[in-house]
């Protein structure tokens, strides 16, 4: 009786100091979410000068949710990780080329991403009526939509680059 009352004890102290020792702030978690590994992105086409155009998937409990988050990606992406080539383009480099730009300017990047937030300014055309067919897919938690969308990819480095960001392309090495 004793083995097993101590063997009890033991298993739930040891649970006790596992569990707080994985938690993670709020903060932590988002950044992770946000990690440049996150992204669906297909290229489409060519789009105007100083524009990128592309198909990006997103999550969400709704599809307006998951619409926005897919928005957010779109410009993540262009920031983070780059564009893949295809379609008569060339494969497009992260406009912050820093390792773990994101963990750096954590701040700058949380205020940039909220809901509503600047990052929106950079999105030129989008498809916004709610996707249908392949381009919306009913999950277990949510949906996972793809939307058409043409990023401001020059003015959008111009202002990483303005706010100490992204280093300028004609800065030294």
């Amino acid at each position: 009786m004793k083995r097993v009352l101590l063997s009890i004890t033991l298993a739930v102290l040891a649970v006790a100091v596992v569990l707080p020792a994985s938690a993670q702030s709020r903060k932590e978690r988002k950044i992770l979410w946000n990690s440049q590994y996150n992204y669906e992105i297909e290229p489409v086409g060519v789009g105007q000068d100083g524009t990128k155009v592309f198909k990006v998937w997103g999550y969400g409990k709704s599809v307006p949710l998951a619409v926005m988050n897919a928005k957010e990606a779109a410009v993540a992406a262009c920031i983070f990780k780059g564009l893949p080539g295809g379609a008569g383009s060339a494969t497009t480099p992260p406009i912050c080329s820093q390792p773990n730009a994101e963990q750096i300017h954590a701040d700058y990047f949380e205020n940039f991403f909220q809901v509503g937030g600047k990052f929106l300014q950079y999105i030129a055309v989008t498809n916004d009526a709610d996707p249908a067919g392949e381009d919306r897919i009913k999950m277990k938690k949510g949906y996972k939509v793809a939307i058409y969308v043409q990023v401001m990819y020059d003015a959008l480095r111009k202002q990483l680059e303005a706010d100490g960001i992204a280093r300028r392309l004609d800065a030294g090495f």
